[in-house]
């Protein structure tokens, strides 16, 4: 995994110097800044880990499980074999390429941005906006992972999809597998967590931000049936979770700051009470 980790901390640099091409270093050091020096933020970034720990020792716990399911033969019952033809359709070389780059790579790299875009803007709604949705992804995904054993569409034989992320990364099932179970398909997390970033970044005021977002996210959709991946369902499933999990995570941001705002809104109006009482 040590060349994927130097391909996103670049994939990181290169972001940075486009969103902040006068001085790209400047907005992380603020952001890295901001982050140590608030408990709050780190307390929160603490959870995202707890959250993210959880969701790799899920495949300890499924195989303790042993459940004697399988529910992909529904899933194919009923879509029959849209991901072949989509795969066959846009089957390239060098398109398989970019896809596995935006699936490995981007997705992982536009996470971690999320958190250093939002605190060099200083926009704390989004930050916590965006904590609360990761977590909520991550937390409602689980039990589905758990219960609703989906295989992959590539490992259901009679789909004849090809698994086209071993033509570039030929050591996945080694060194990646071990973070996504072949079952761990209902929803897909990878749609919800694009479509959540997308959701979160069209509030921002940073619109190169939210163009990077947007389009990156439309291709790791496109990626998870190219790839062989996921079920249509999955996607659907992914873009309800996105859209819940965003949804209330906002809820939960807008509550905390209005809670703050009215603290404040209070103590102005107890010192123009104070002033008109001395008057």
């Amino acid at each position: 995994m040590t060349e994927v980790y130097i391909y996103i901390f670049l994939t990181i640099v290169v972001l940075f110097v486009y969103l902040y091409p006068k001085n790209p270093l400047t907005p992380a050091l603020v952001s890295l800044k901001q982050f140590f020096t608030s408990w709050k933020m780190i307390l929160h970034f603490v959870a995202i880990a707890f959250i993210l720990f959880l969701n790799k020792i899920e495949l300890t716990i499924e195989e303790k499980m042993r459940l004697n399911y399988d529910l992909t033969p529904l899933f194919h019952r009923w879509e029959g074999d849209i991901v072949y033809t989509i795969q066959n359709f846009f089957h390239n070389d060098l398109l398989t390429n970019v896809v596995v780059y935006f699936y490995v790579v981007v997705f992982t790299s536009l996470i971690i941005a999320s958190f250093l875009v939002y605190l060099n803007e200083k926009d704390n709604k989004l930050f916590y906006t965006f904590c609360y949705a990761i977590m909520l992804n991550y937390g409602i995904a689980i039990p589905f992972y758990l219960f609703f054993p989906i295989n992959e569409v590539w490992a259901h034989e009679p789909a004849g999809v090809q698994f086209l992320m071993l033509d570039v990364f030929p050591t996945f099932e080694t060194e990646y597998r071990a973070l996504s179970g072949l079952n761990n398909c209902f929803p897909s997390l990878h749609t919800s967590i694009s479509v959540t970033l997308s959701l979160i970044a069209l509030k921002s005021n940073n619109f190169r931000w939210k163009t990077i977002v947007l389009i990156s996210a439309g291709i790791i959709i496109f990626s998870i049936f190219y790839l062989g991946i996921h079920w249509i369902t999955d996607m659907i499933g992914g873009v309800l979770l996105a859209f819940f999990a965003s949804y209330t995570a906002q809820r939960i941001a807008d509550g905390r700051f209005k809670l703050g705002k009215s603290k404040t809104e209070q103590y102005a109006q107890n010192n123009r009470s104070d002033e008109t009482v001395e008057q």
